[in-house]
C-alpha cells in the first residue's frame, strides 16, 4: 500500500476526533465554563503560574510530552505489522490519550493546579495521594535518566545535532524577554528564530561538535550526562517565561515544519509501505497483546502526559475552554507524529530484505536511526539534501527530548515538594533543595551502570509502570466524573482496557526477571505493582461512596 494513502487515512481521522468527539467530551462530559477562574490567574507569581496564550501553551504541552518516545515506540511496534501499529496510535490517540490528557488538565485547573498525585487525597483520600505521588516520583525518575541517555546517543551519533541545539537556548531567552518584559508579539520572533536554528543546522553539518572520547578522566557519555542534568536543573528552576515557554513555541513550529516535510514530500516520493501490514516476528519478540500497548505509550496514550497536564500546563490555562485545544490538539499533534514514525519505519526502507534485516531482531531495533533515514528519504521529494535532513531530522528528536527531560525535572521538584507537604518536612517545598533531590536522585540512578546508563537497566519497567500510571490517572478522573454525576463510560472504557493489559504486561514482565534473577527489575517491578493494586483497592472502595466534598465542578 501507498504510504500518501494511509497518512490521509490517520489524519482524516484525527480531524474527526478533534472536531467531534473532544467537543462532546468538552461541552457534554466536563461543560467547560469560560467564567471559571484559571490557577494562572489566581496563583500568578510570574514563574510556575503565569497566564498564557493558547497557541504557545500548546507548544509547551506538546513538544513537553512528545520528546523520543512518539518516534522510538511506533518505530519499534512495527515489527508485528504496520496496521496494528497504526490502528493503536490513531484509535488510542482519539479515545484514550485526547481524553486522558484534557481530563488531567480539566481537574488540575479546578483544584488550584496540582498535579493528578495530589488531587488523588480529596478523591480518594490522604494514603491513595501518598501512593500515587511514590508512583509517579518512580516514573519521573526513569523519564529523566532515561531521556538523558537518549539525547546523549544522539549526540554521539549526530554530533552536527549539537550546535544547533546550544543556540537554541539563547534564542529562546532572549524571545522570552522581548515577549514578556518588552511586550512584543511571540509569533514574528519565533519565526525568525526557526530560520537562525535551520542555518546553524546548516553549519552543524560543516562543523560537528564531539568532545573526545575520554576527557578530564571522563568518559564523553558521562559528560554530556552531567551537562543535560546540569542545564535540566536551571531550567527547571528558571519562570516558564525565560525559557520553557519561548524555546517550546519554536519547537512547535519546528514541529509543523517537520511534519510538512514528512507528508507533503511522502506525497511527492509517493513511497510503498514495504513492511508486512501483519508480520511475523523474529524469535525471541514478545507477543503483540499486550505489549503492543506498552510499547506505543506516547502516540496512543501515556501517563506521563498526565503528569505534563497537572503539572507545568494546568499553572498556564489562560481560560478553561482553551483545555480542549491544548489538551486533546496536543494528542492529535503527537498521534500525528507517531504516525509519521510508523510510515517512516515502514515507507522508508527500498525493499522489504532491506527492512526485514533491519528488524531481524527485537533487542536490535535502532528505532531513532529508522525514523531519521526515513524523514531523508521523505524530505528528498522535496529537494532536500540528505546530510541536512538527518541532522534537521536529529535535532528535532534532540530538542523535544531535552524539553521532555527539563519539563520531567520541574514535575519531580514539585513532587518532591508535595512530598515534603504531606510529611511536614519543610525544606523540601524550597525549589532549589527539590531541585537537588530530584536531579541527584535521577544522577544516582544514571550513574549505577557504566557510562551514565543506569537509566536503561530499569527501562523495561518504563513502559508498564507510564501505562500503569496512565489507567490510574483516568480511575481519578473516572471517580471525579461519578461524584458530580457525570456519565463515566468515556473515561472506565480506557481505564479498565489499559490498566488490564498494562497488568498483564507488567506480570510477564516480573516472570521474565524472576527467571533472570533481576533483583533490581524484580523489586521495583513488585513494589510499583503492589503500590498500584494498593491504590486500585482504594478506588474501589471510593467507588462506592458518593461524597462529594472538596470537588470542584
Amino acid at each position: 500500500m501507498q504510504a500518501i494513502l494511509v497518512a490521509i487515512m490517520g489524519l482524516s481521522a484525527f480531524v474527526i476526533g478533534y472536531f467531534v468527539y473532544s467537543k462532546f467530551i468538552a461541552e457534554k462530559i466536563f461543560r467547560l465554563d469560560p467564567a471559571f477562574r484559571t490557577p494562572a490567574h489566581e496563583f500568578n507569581d510570574g514563574v510556575d503560574y503565569v497566564p498564557t496564550n493558547k497557541y504557545v501553551l500548546w507548544g509547551h504541552h506538546f513538544t513537553s510530552v512528545a520528546g523520543a518516545a512518539p518516534i522510538v515506540g511506533p518505530a519499534i511496534a512495527v515489527i508485528w505489522g504496520w496496521v496494528p501499529a497504526f490502528l493503536w496510535v490513531v484509535l488510542g490517540t482519539i479515545f484514550f490519550a485526547g481524553v486522558h490528557d484534557f481530563s488531567a488538565l480539566v481537574i488540575s485547573a479546578r483544584h488550584k493546579g496540582e498535579s493528578i498525585g495530589s488531587i488523588t487525597k480529596v478523591i480518594l483520600g490522604p494514603r491513595a495521594k501518598i501512593l500515587f505521588l511514590f508512583i509517579i516520583f518512580m516514573l519521573l525518575l526513569m523519564v529523566n535518566a532515561v531521556f538523558a541517555v537518549v539525547i546523549t546517543g544522539l549526540f554521539l551519533s549526530f554530533p552536527g545535532s549539537v550546535l544547533p541545539w546550544l543556540v537554541q537556548i539563547p534564542i529562546a531567552i532572549a524571545i522570552g524577554f522581548m515577549v514578556y518584559r518588552g511586550r512584543a508579539g511571540i509569533v514574528i520572533p519565533s519565526f525568525i528564530a526557526l530560520v537562525i536554528l535551520y542555518f546553524f543546522i546548516y553549519l552543524g553539518t560543516l562543523f560537528p561538535i564531539a568532545f573526545p572520547e575520554t576527557l578530564w578522566g571522563l568518559d564523553s557519555a558521562v559528560i554530556w550526562i552531567l551537562l543535560l542534568f546540569l542545564y535540566a536543573a536551571i531550567a527547571s528552576i528558571l519562570p516558564v517565561w525565560t525559557l520553557l515557554q519561548p524555546r517550546d513555541f519554536i519547537n512547535a513550529l519546528q514541529l509543523f515544519v517537520a511534519l510538512g516535510i514528512g507528508y507533503v514530500g511522502m506525497l511527492f516520493v509517493n513511497p510503498e509501505i514495504v513492511a508486512p501490514a501483519f508480520n511475523d516476528p523474529p524469535a525471541g519478540t514478545p507477543p503483540l497483546i499486550p505489549i503492543l500497548f506498552i510499547t506505543i505509550a506516547c502516540g496512543a496514550i501515556s501517563g506521563f502526559h498526565g503528569l505534563v497536564a497537572s503539572g507545568t500546563t494546568s499553572k498556564q490555562l489562560n481560560k478553561e475552554p482553551e483545555a480542549r485545544f491544548v489538551g486533546y490538539f496536543g494528542a492529535i499533534g503527537e498521534g500525528s507524529l507517531a504516525l509519521l514514525s510508523i510510515l517512516a519505519a515502514t515507507a522508508g526502507f527500498a525493499t522489504f530484505a532491506d527492512w526485514n534485516q533491519f528488524y531481524a531482531e527485537w533487542g536490535g531495533i535502532n528505532a531513532q536511526n529508522a525514523f531519521v533515514q526515513g524523514i531523508a528519504v521523505f524530505a528528498s521529494g522535496l529537494g532536500i539534501p540528505e546530510g541536512f535532513a538527518i541532522i534537521f531530522a536529529s535535532v528535532m528528536i534532540v530538542n523535544f527530548a531535552a524539553t521532555t527531560m527539563d519539563t520531567g525535572v520541574r514535575l519531580q521538584r514539585y513532587i518532591v515538594g508535595e512530598i515534603g507537604q504531606a510529611y511536614n518536612i519543610p525544606f523540601l517545598t524550597k525549589s532549589v533543595w527539590a531541585t537537588l533531590i530530584a536531579v541527584g536522585s535521577c544522577l544516582v540512578l544514571a550513574f549505577s551502570a557504566e557510562g551514565g546508563r543506569g537509566g536503561m537497566l530499569i527501562w523495561p519497567l518504563f513502559g508498564t509502570t507510564n501505562q500503569l500510571t496512565a489507567g490510574l490517572t483516568l480511575t481519578v478522573v473516572s471517580l471525579y466524573l461519578k461524584r458530580l454525576g457525570r456519565p463515566i463510560i468515556y473515561t472506565m472504557v480506557p481505564m479498565i482496557f489499559i490498566l488490564i493489559m498494562t497488568t498483564i504486561g507488567m506480570i510477564m514482565n516480573l516472570g521474565q526477571y524472576f527467571a533472570e534473577k533481576n533483583i533490581l527489575l524484580s523489586t521495583l517491578g513488585v513494589v510499583i505493582l503492589g503500590l498500584a493494586f494498593w491504590l486500585i483497592i482504594e478506588a474501589i472502595a471510593a467507588f462506592r461512596n458518593n461524597d462529594t466534598r472538596g470537588l470542584e465542578s
